[in-house]
């Protein structure tokens, strides 16, 4: 070979290794770039207008907390003056209150991120480490409040004369004003015990005790007369031991024992009482005993004029659930509505609010097929009208106006040409007539209503269109002003571009459904990508962002800077339309998926640098149990798989979430479609994830799971976190080892050695 062709080849070879390394994917400088796109570090690039009103009293002034790329800052409008500035001086009162504090404070960063406006607004109240201060804003001067204060397990009743506290099990008040205690309760002894949630793992792990201290469960009439709370057993039901394997200051491991109860087993109950105050009368709700699904307790509320009681009851299955009213003098008790299925009622897409002055309640039911709204008669229980109507859904309820009998509500699916999830603010009369569209723009509408019913802040947006906040009036929608706008010039600077919403077809080849594409900032439509799913499939919702702050909150951004297409699919069993959509899932968790290959087809037929035979999923609790079971279901097509805190056999996993979407009583669908049951159906990379103190899906899950995966001589990836609660929790190292996964299974390439990732989380203020 003569030298000036040995050079040819040389250079040849040169410029092909060249163009491969420009064109590299998964590269040290690709996870540098992913580095930026984290949502703590987002956050410095993009401000995104998302107001969250706090609303004066009864009034239409509202403050609100501004969280911009440099700092906070706290801001204070009066829609009646059409006006809109800094609730105070922020540097004045950094000042103050680092005199006060004996510490540092910036205007920008001030240690708070709630405050409480005096009836004449010349004071602030704010929490700072669990002390309450007050600042008078005429001269600035902060200093610790000299108000009682209730004690961290202690609540006070709403006049402040008396504090309610649990010792030994049993309910106490103490008179605020002279210290002496009165003893409600006696009989009261561990796992039966009053005012008491059933507790979760996560205080146990912070007090290093299963035998928590807790703010009791009490529900105060509004005049202070009276109380409500209940007596809850938890005796017979079943048990968790948990495990944390690297406690602070302990060589050895700890353990705790935690109540959580399983589908089909004996739950712990609750016995509702009422309490007078201050003569301690006892007079018990006569209703059979209350069963409690998971953790926590029965709620309570009261009517305004402190003359009745009111909760909402659920059947076991869901099968029904009824609105009940108290009378406190008898503790009789009634139904105002009741609502069945033989399914399911679901009690995320049921709500209510009551219309006072005339008796009535205005209420929503899938019970047409679609989630609406009916009116009843409070007092008689008979239905009045059917409110809204049509194949579209009512999602909140946002404000009931007695006087004028209208009621204000978002709803989804109504407008035509639109992404049927985004929601829209509406007013529709009592009487059926009059539905009024409030927020026309083509975007997701998150709307809060003034207490007085005159306006409501509107914050807008898509996940491909940038949005505002703006100051609407409810008589007719009409903007008052323009609270906030989001920035996104830092970010589209970067080359990024926003995500794309994508419509497709079901597998049945005829239901509509939707998804979102994210590309990396340096997208080249001549090359392949890898697919990347976020997979997340619980009935309880609906989970493709549809507001630009989401899309940007969710971390995929980051996952595609490192090579890859991610994607979202909302496929058939999840909520936000028909209740036959809904309802798919029921006793078919895991029947969902096909839905999702046949969404992910359809997006690479129309991109062909999607590369359908690189694909890889991850999800997170139920996406957990969905990512592997995805990869068990379609082994063929999802090649690469991470599943964090998975719930992967139903049989073990909390009663009231699988009761409800998976069936009661249980059948054998829990056993089909458990990913215990078909681990041997496993042929790609899989990493399992899990925290071993797990608040919410216990570690046993997964070491079921891992189980069956060996015996079924499987191979696999497996990553049990010390002290990690349930889902990833923003941990670095996590994020960095998942990304890799992907990157070195489905890329085929060596994630760079060594890399940190490094998220500047906005950290809590120490107020709260």
């Amino acid at each position: 070979m003569n030298a000036s062709l040995r050079s040819w080849i040389l250079a040849a070879v040169y410029f092909v290794f060249a163009a491969a390394s420009v064109n590299a994917q998964g590269t040290l400088a690709d996870y540098q770039r992913a580095e930026k796109f984290l949502p703590g570090n987002l956050r410095h690039q993009v401000y995104v207008a998302d107001v969250t009103p706090h609303w004066i009293e009864k009034t239409s002034r509202f403050w609100y907390r501004k969280a911009g790329p440099t700092g906070t800052q706290f801001i204070l409008v009066d829609p009646a003056q059409n006006s809109s500035g800094p609730a105070f001086d922020h540097t004045k009162l950094a000042e103050s209150l680092s005199r006060a504090a004996k510490r540092e404070y910036t205007a920008t960063q001030l240690p708070f991120d709630s405050i409480e406006f005096s009836k004449d607004g010349q004071f602030i109240n704010f929490p700072l480490e669990g002390v309450a201060w007050t600042c008078a804003l005429e001269k600035y001067e902060c200093r610790k409040s000299s108000d009682p204060q209730p004690g961290p397990y202690e609540d006070f009743s709403p006049n402040g004369a008396w504090a309610a506290y649990v010792k030994d099990h049993n309910l106490y008040l103490r008179d605020v004003s002279t210290g002496s205690a009165q003893q409600l309760t006696r009989d009261g002894e561990a796992g039966w015990d009053y005012a008491t949630p059933v507790p979760s793992l996560r205080p146990m792990v912070a007090q290093g005790t299963d035998d928590v201290k807790q703010r009791p469960a009490v529900f105060w009439a509004p005049d202070s007369s009276k109380l409500v709370t209940y007596r809850l057993d938890s005796r017979n039901a079943g048990h968790f031991m948990t495990l944390q394997f690297v406690p602070p200051n302990q060589l050895r491991p700890k353990a705790y024992d935690v109540v959580y109860p399983l589908p089909g087993e004996a739950l712990p109950t609750a016995e509702p009482i009422i309490f007078d105050v201050p003569s301690g009368k006892r007079t018990d709700i006569k209703t059979a005993p209350l069963e409690i699904r998971f953790q926590g307790g029965p709620g309570f509320d009261w009517y305004p004029d402190s003359k009745g009681v009111f909760y909402d009851y659920s059947e076991r299955g869901d099968k029904a659930i009824e609105l009940r009213e108290v009378d406190p003098e008898t503790g009789v008790q009634r139904v105002l509505v009741r609502e069945q299925s033989e399914r399911y009622v679901d009690p995320g897409e049921t709500f209510f609010r009551f219309a006072h002055e005339s008796g009535e309640v205005v209420w929503s039911s899938e019970r047409d097929g679609w989630n609406h709204l009916y009116i009843s008669n409070a007092r008689t229980g008979q239905v009045i009208d059917q409110l809204t109507q049509g194949p579209w859904v009512v999602r909140q309820i946002l404000f009931v106006d007695e006087k004028a009998r209208r009621v204000y509500f978002s709803g989804c699916g109504r407008e035509q040409g639109e992404d049927p999830y985004l929601m829209h603010v509406y007013s529709m009369g009592f009487d059926g007539k009059g539905l009024t569209l409030l927020t026309p723009e083509n975007a997701n509408h998150v709307a809060s209503v003034s207490p007085d019913g005159a306006f409501f802040v509107d914050s807008y947006s898509r996940a491909d269109l940038p949005g505002k906040a703006v100051l609407r009036r409810t008589k007719d929608g009409s903007e008052v002003r323009v609270l906030e706008e989001t920035d996104a010039a830092g970010l589209l600077k970067t080359g990024w571009k926003y995500p794309e919403p994508f419509h497709g077809k079901a597998a049945d080849g005829t239901t509509d459904l939707f998804g979102l594409i994210w590309r990396p900032s340096n997208f080249d439509p001549a090359r392949k990508y890898p697919i990347v799913e976020q997979v997340y499939t619980g009935p309880q919702g609906f989970f493709v962002p549809k507001s630009f702050g989401q899309a940007n909150r969710s971390g995929l951004q980051a996952v595609a800077e490192l090579g890859f297409i991610v994607v979202m699919v909302d496929g058939r069993g999840t909520t936000g339309r028909s209740r036959a959509f809904h309802e798919y899932s029921y006793r078919n968790l895991g029947g969902s998926f096909e839905d999702h290959v046949a969404m992910i087809r359809q997006m690479a037929a129309r991109y062909p640098y999607m590369d359908i035979e690189r694909v890889g999923i991850w999800g997170t609790s139920a996406g957990g149990y969905g990512a592997a079971h995805a990869m068990l279901v379609f082994p063929e097509f999802y090649k690469v798989g991470v599943t964090i805190s998975g719930d992967h056999d139903a049989r073990l996993d909390k009663a009231w979430w699988n009761e409800l979407y998976q069936g009661y009583p249980l059948q054998e669908d829990y056993i089909a479609q458990s990913n215990v049951t078909m681990a041997g159906r496993l042929q790609g990379h899989l990493l399992v994830v899990h925290g071993d103190i797990d608040d919410n899906v216990h570690p046993v899950e997964s070491m079921r799971f891992v189980d069956a995966l060996m015996k079924a001589n499987k191979n696999f990836d497996m990553l049990l976190v010390p002290n990690m609660y349930h889902g990833e929790g923003g941990n670095p190292y996590l994020i960095r080892r998942r990304w890799d996964y992907f990157v070195e299974h489905l890329l085929v390439v060596t994630p760079p050695s060594g890399f940190e990732v490094h998220e500047d989380r906005e950290e809590p203020a120490r107020g709260r």
